[in-house]
């Protein structure tokens, strides 16, 4: 069924406020709003804050190859999120577990400012699968695993770009990791797909864009 259309909403900048912060890897965007209706009438002014970053989007890539009986298996990696680990505990409305912040996800990266185009994405999704899993793939090998999503759209403009990539087990090598403290000694796993999702059910994989794939290869079959 087609979607209706949108309503004729337009957002119009009053002011955009410097951030007091010293710039970093991401950065406070303070900026006074008002919304345009369809009639022309204009919203009386509000602050809104976002996050912003010089490299904005994303890949995710589903690394995968078939085992003996041609079931699909997919490569997982564990990961430490730092916000997700220092959650504060009076914000939980329910009980958390031990390992709080510990991830399993697709491999994933960032584009650099380089790599804005369809052929760059490619090359992102290749550059990230090297080090973060081990495989050394040709950016042709990669293709596109549905269109683009955004992860928090009410906070970033981040788009993530979705990947899959048929590999060989045979030819994995240890990961050449980015270097920072949070990738280095990380677990990489092959799981099957369809067992991937059943801990997806059950809540052991948590990581949105890790299911959004996950279920996307699944509808490849």
């Amino acid at each position: 069924m087609p979607l209706p259309n949108f309503p004729r909403l337009a957002l119009r900048c009053v002011e955009a406020l410097p951030s007091r912060d010293e710039p970093g890897f991401l950065h406070l965007q303070r900026r006074v709003l008002r919304v345009e209706f369809d009639d022309g009438t204009l919203s009386e002014p509000f602050v809104y804050d976002a996050v912003g970053r010089e490299r904005l989007d994303a890949v995710v890539i589903a690394p995968y190859f078939r085992d003996v009986r041609g079931d699909m298996q997919v490569y997982l990696r564990s990961a430490l999120r730092p916000p997700a680990a220092a959650r504060p505990e009076a914000a939980w409305p329910v009980p958390e577990r031990a390992t709080l912040g510990h991830l399993w996800e697709l491999p994933a990266g960032l584009v650099e400012v380089g790599e804005r185009s369809v052929d760059g994405l490619r090359r992102c999704a290749a550059r990230e699968l090297h080090e973060e899993v081990g495989f050394d793939m040709a950016p042709e090998a990669f293709a596109e695993l549905g269109p683009p999503s955004f992860p928090a759209p009410g906070i970033i403009a981040e788009r993530h770009f979705y990947f899959h990539v048929e590999v060989d087990p045979e030819r994995r090598v240890r990961p050449i990791e980015d270097g920072s403290p949070l990738e280095r000694g990380a677990a990489v796993i092959a799981v099957a797909l369809h067992e991937a999702l059943e801990l997806v059910r059950h809540g052991e994989i948590e990581d949105a864009k890790t299911e959004i794939g996950l279920r996307r290869l699944r509808e490849l079959g």
